[in-house]
């Protein structure tokens, strides 16, 4: 489900100052918007035709009347002569689609003229003055911001006998060709499942090489979701996600047709009733998930997919993740390791990494496509998961520390074991390190993992492929480039030392891992995790004891992997909110209330101040700035001082409410920071916090 910003954005659209002189056109920093007649002497009682032409500046974009997921349309306020009749609502020409961090924008790059009318009170005589003047509010936007602009306009009209003004005249005609045609055409939709369908009878099927519809209503269709075209008969039919508020009367909204031979896009106004529509038909050649007949829809993928390869970079700094790739690494600087046995571990490392990523990642599309609103790290929401992360967590731990070995032959770690098993186990090793590391990849990959949900299902599985590819690149230059190996030290007695200070962060992680838990599933549940920890401890430790003496039978450690299976399984599971006693999770002096959709409606309402985050126990980065600049003394004492109402949404066991929220703001996962200001203006905050950020806005 997403539900566009216009609510948050329209409210940005109110300037503070109006010009200090009327004009007939204004530039501002990024549009230029003038004002048009047809007649500079209009005749009393005749309708004339009014136009304000929008020109926006290179790389930005004014929105249509739907502006889809994200925007707001045009508003303008008429000031006309008494007893004239308000004008009409303005008529919009055929906008474009784009694509921004994954939203679906309908929008207008180019020049554009919006059109009503006006007509002079049949009263007036020749000479009189008729001045028309509007007060126009818009919203531009780039690919990184959006900007509201304001400008008055004034036309010093004459009534006189509607001479035309030849000028406005040709540019007012070219705007009305470029206006949608109403048509009275017998249009049926039907939704199914999660599924609308949309049928429209058409002249000349045959040459249509592309088509879209843009909906009036919001939420009758998912915006972003790919449309599917298809010739059924004479008509065309176009398929799509069904929105967050499927039409149950009739369906209105614009549909752009490219034709063979036609050089550009033609415009209907249709009005769909509910109905049965065709079977799919013969699919169009030039078909695209936008109806943007290919081009671009793709053109934001590149961007997303590196910042996906950054991120992952940056996630072999985490405490969980470092020490995996640390053992591996130096597994490789005992310089018994053949070249090509080098490659093979690295090359098997990525492959566990990287499937490991795609499939989370085409399970959370899965599941959204399903209709579930999940999102990235979704499986630390069971504490299922968590328990067994805690177990897997504490044995890896314990292996660090040298009470047990791990291989498939002797009790020591012998070339015999690293050829044998060599392979298999840095493919585990690379698994194990990208499941552990999902609740960490809030700061740099937000933004690009809201993008991979809504693009295409196989772009957003590369996306989060591109993640784990990230993620095993140190470990692929240890394999490939022997000057990195050669660079690495020396095998010695340090190795064992390091082993054991690299244990440390994990046994930290398992600690984070029981109070995670606790978290979710109550003093009871914590409890439970635990001790199935210490006995898979102890069985370890034998296991380990056995080792040293000699002894190769991993009986023993079959018996931990059942304690482990049971410790899981018998896991009792308590309510969220009884778990946690009913207050929010982050440990801050900002005094949060819950979140709810209602109460956030009703601080803007009121216009209070209010600043959102969403938080999860399992998230890292959360619980850093929760900790840190959110816990400041100077931030509450400045939130106090401002009348800053903080609202907090805990995700650590899911919840729907939050889920749709990020789905608002095209984001996958935790954190999420808001500020509201009194105004109605939105403002989203970097994921690292500090100090200055927050009381930046009590300023």
């Amino acid at each position: 489900m997403m539900i566009r910003f216009l609510t948050v954005l329209a409210a940005l659209l109110v300037p503070a100052f109006a010009p200090a002189a009327a004009q007939t056109s204004s530039d501002q920093p990024h549009t230029r918007i003038e004002i048009l007649a047809a007649s500079a002497t209009p005749a009393p009682g005749k309708p004339m035709t009014i136009g304000l032409m929008l020109t926006p500046k290179a790389d930005w974009h004014t929105y249509w009347i739907n502006p889809g997921d994200a925007g707001a349309p045009t508003r303008v306020a008429w000031t006309l002569p008494a007893g004239t009749e308000a004008p009409g609502e303005l008529a919009y020409p055929i906008p474009e689609t784009l694509i921004v961090s994954g939203l679906m924008n309908y929008v207008y790059s180019h020049p554009n003229v919006l059109i009503t009318s006006v007509t002079p009170p049949a009263g007036l005589k020749n000479g009189d003055s008729f001045p028309v003047t509007v007060k126009a509010d818009w919203l531009v936007c780039s690919m990184e911001q959006c900007v509201p602009e304001s400008a008055t306009l004034s036309l010093p009209l004459t009534i006189g006998d509607g001479t035309p003004d030849a000028d406005s005249v040709t540019r007012l005609a070219a705007a009305q060709a470029a206006l949608p045609k109403p048509v009275t055409w017998a249009a049926r939709y039907k939704y199914t499942g999660d599924r609308v369908t949309i049928a429209v009878p058409f002249g000349t099927p045959e040459t249509v090489r592309a088509a879209y519809f843009f909906p009036l209503k919001d939420g009758a269709l998912d915006y972003a979701a790919p449309q599917s075209v298809t010739i059924a008969g004479d008509q065309i039919r176009i398929e799509t996600k069904a929105g967050f508020e499927p039409s149950t009367g009739p369906l209105s909204g614009l549909l752009r047709v490219e034709r063979e031979g036609d050089a550009e896009a033609l415009g209907f106004t249709i009005t769909a009733q509910p109905g049965d529509v065709p079977a799919a038909g013969t699919a169009l050649a030039n078909e695209s998930k936008d109806g943007s007949n290919g081009e671009g829809d793709l053109s934001g993928l590149l961007p997303v997919l590196l910042l996906a390869v950054l991120g992952g970079i940056v996630l072999n700094v985490m405490p969980c993740v470092f020490p995996i790739l640390s053992l591996k690494a130096l597994s490789l600087a005992k310089g018994n390791i053949a070249p090509a046995d080098a490659r093979r571990d690295a090359m098997a490392y990525t492959a566990g990494v990287v499937l490991v990523c795609a499939a989370l990642g085409a399970l959370v599309i899965g599941l959204r496509a399903a209709g579930s609103q999940v999102g990235w790290a979704f499986q630390l929401q069971d504490p299922r998961v968590i328990a067994g992360l805690l177990l897997l967590v504490t044995a890896i731990a314990l292996n660090l520390a040298g009470v047990f070995e791990i291989n498939l032959t002797t009790g020591s770690l012998g070339s015999e074991a690293v050829q044998k098993g060599g392979a298999f186990g840095s493919f585990a090793t690379g698994a194990l390190a990208a499941f552990v590391a999902t609740p960490c990849t809030g700061p740099f990959m937000a933004g690009a993992l809201g993008a991979a949900l809504v693009l295409p299902p196989a772009a957003g599985i590369l996306v989060f492929a591109g993640l784990g590819f990230g993620l095993a690149i140190p470990f692929l230059l240890v394999g490939f480039v022997p000057a990195v190996r050669r660079r690495l030290p020396k095998p010695g007695t340090w190795m064992i030392r390091l082993r054991a200070i690299l244990s440390v962060p994990m046994f930290l992680t398992a600690l984070a891992l029981a109070w995670v838990l606790g978290r979710q599933a109550g003093v009871e549940g914590m409890t439970a995790g635990l001790a199935g920890a210490l006995l898979l401890g102890l069985l370890l430790w034998w296991v380990g004891f056995r080792q040293h003496g000699g002894a190769t039978s991993w009986l023993p450690a079959g018996a931990a992997i059942a304690v482990s299976i049971a410790a899981i399984a018998l896991l009792p599971i308590s309510d969220p909110a009884a778990a946690s006693g009913g207050e929010t999770s982050g440990a801050t002096t900002l005094a949060a209330l819950p979140y709810s959709p209602e109460k956030l409606a009703e601080l803007r309402a009121a216009g209070t101040p209010t600043f959102v985050y969403m938080t999860a126990d399992w998230c890292l980065t959360c619980k850093v700035n929760e900790k840190g600049a959110m816990s400041s003394a100077a931030v509450a004492d400045a939130f106090k001082a401002k009348g800053i109402t903080v609202l907090e949404g805990d995700w650590t066991r899911g919840d729907p409410k939050i889920s749709a929220w990020l789905a608002e703001q095209g984001r996958a996962g935790v954190p999420v920071y808001m500020f509201y200001a009194a105004d109605g203006t939105a403002t989203e905050l970097p994921q690292i916090l500090t100090v200055d950020t927050l009381t930046a806005l009590a300023g």
